[in-house]
């Protein structure tokens, strides 16, 4: 019996395809890639030709930049100090954004970014001025709606931080730590205007990086759009397993498929893949896929990876939730 059908029964009712050894096997190696960089300055950092040419995010989502500054520089940063109506305002007025310059520009023009020193009109008249000198305020990931015609404004800008106000009076900090599983604290966000399924689940997956609330990451997950593509890819049929099942059986599965294909998957500390990480190699397979395999279609139809790797000059000094209690080993600091 071949290693292919031998996956198949055992994986019944779920059909893989050809991609499904590939999901584990760029798992492997941009987790790979991950630990060079730490070690060299300089690529190539793998001898994978489509990685080399192409950006990927990393294996585990708080391993990448963005991530990373929200959990040591939002999160953390006098930590000490920050009350939990603090915790919630730092976490939400970053990701509504979800870019570190806007958040340090805020910084620049407030000082220290907390409940106390927020005014809506003069954030608002802040970013209208940065906006007219031409600044882009938001990145391109996690995108929500602009809001406009909920909130009756004509930027949205505006109508985001009328809806951080929104959550601060009424409470959701506190609302969120009294929550005792994490579905509980997603359906509180869920139920805010322009916040969607999948941004819930991203919010609250930042949220639990700190210690206003402590949930299991293994409790539920909602896959993205491109998770979504990564699926189809990897499974030519889900024999009446849901995408969320496709997950939660990928994360059980981890070790064995990791041994079964002779791989020292390198983990970060002793903490194996969670279901948000999953869901994220998911989608970054989807992308893999376009070239490594482009007979195979997704949802979305896309065909082309449009980001190109290039190094960023600014190094990271890796920091992690301590409750995590992860310790890399090595020099935590990478470009």
């Amino acid at each position: 019996m071949s290693k292919q059908t031998d996956i198949i029964i055992k994986l019944d009712p779920a059909k893989p395809t050809i991609a499904y050894d590939t999901f584990w096997r760029f798992a492997y190696e941009r987790q790979n890639v991950f630990f060079a960089r730490l070690k060299v300055e300089n690529p190539p950092f793998t001898k994978d030709s489509i990685i080399q040419e192409f950006k990927f995010t990393n294996v585990y989502r708080a391993c990448d930049r963005v991530s990373q500054y929200l959990i040591k520089n939002v999160i953390y940063q006098n930590c000490n100090k920050r009350t939990a109506n603090d915790i919630l305002f730092r976490v939400i007025l970053f990701k509504l954004f979800n870019k570190i310059e806007t958040w340090q520009l805020l910084e620049n023009k407030f000082g220290d970014l907390n409940v106390d020193n927020f005014n809506l009109d003069s954030f608002r008249t802040f970013l209208d001025s940065e906006m007219n000198s031409g600044r882009t305020l938001y990145s391109n990931a996690y995108m929500m709606a602009s809001g406009c015609k909920e909130f009756n404004v004509t930027r949205k800008h505006h109508a985001h931080l009328i809806l951080l106000k929104r959550m601060l009076d009424e409470n959701l900090a506190d609302k969120v730590a009294s929550c005792k599983k994490m579905m509980q604290a997603y359906a509180l966000l869920l139920d805010y205007p322009l916040i969607g399924r999948f941004l819930a689940y991203q919010y609250v997956t930042d949220l639990n990086y700190s210690d206003l609330i402590d949930f299991n990451e293994t409790e539920f997950t909602i896959p993205g759009p491109g998770a979504r593509d990564g699926i189809k890819k990897c499974f030519s049929k889900l024999g009446g397993l849901s995408e969320t099942d496709i997950i939660k059986m990928m994360t059980d599965r981890q070790e064995l498929e990791f041994e079964r294909l002779g791989l020292d998957f390198k983990k970060i500390g002793n903490r194996p893949l969670q279901y948000i990480d999953i869901q994220n190699i998911f989608c970054e397979v989807d992308k893999y896929c376009r070239v490594a395999h482009p007979n195979l279609s997704g949802f979305s139809g896309r065909t082309r990876i449009k980001q190109r790797f290039k190094q960023n000059p600014e190094p990271i000094r890796y920091f992690f939730p301590p409750k995590w209690k992860i310790q890399l080993g090595v020099k935590d600091e990478c470009r």
